[in-house]
């Protein structure tokens, strides 16, 4: 087990990290980089249809974490923009799907390699080591943080911070 100094660290290295992931700022000029706008939900839908294909509109909005109604707006502002266009489910016509356009596999398709581009000026000097260390130990953490319930019984509601 590793010290608890080492978990702290490696905790807040993680933080800032999430930090950077979620930065609206470094989103925007990455988008506009390609020239589109899309944020980063109508990105999240644009990553999981171009991974899933069509998805129904419940399956989609779970696996993006997010709130049925917060997909469904995101949807609509993706459909305005044409990169998403809904559907039914050829099994279940009562069920509506989501799929991406052409424009809209166009865009993600851009965004991702832009973001492969980014990555490999970033890891330009790592060795070829490094790189495969560090996707093995990201997947290995991914992973592990899946399976571990978080621990409530050494906490109660009572006691703030």
């Amino acid at each position: 087990m590793p010290a608890a100094e080492s978990v702290a660290e490696t905790e807040r290295s993680l933080e800032r990290l999430f930090r950077l992931t979620v930065n609206r700022a470094i989103h925007h000029r990455q988008t506009a980089a390609i020239g589109v706008e899309v944020t980063r939900a109508g990105y999240a839908i644009l990553r999981t249809l171009a991974d899933a294909g069509e998805l129904p509109m419940g399956q989609l909005a779970r696996r993006c974490s997010m709130d049925p109604a917060a997909a469904n707006r995101q949807v609509r502002v993706l459909e305005d923009a044409e990169l998403v266009e809904r559907g039914t489910d050829p099994d279940d016509a009562r069920l509506a799907v989501a799929r991406l356009t052409a424009k809209g596999r166009r865009t993600h398709d851009r965004i991702v390699a832009l973001r492969v581009e980014q990555m490999t000026d970033v890891l330009d000097n790592w060795s070829e080591h490094d790189c495969t260390e560090l996707v093995r130990l990201i997947d290995r953490l991914v992973t592990d943080l899946r399976l571990t319930p978080i621990r409530t019984d050494s906490f109660t509601t009572k006691e703030h911070p």
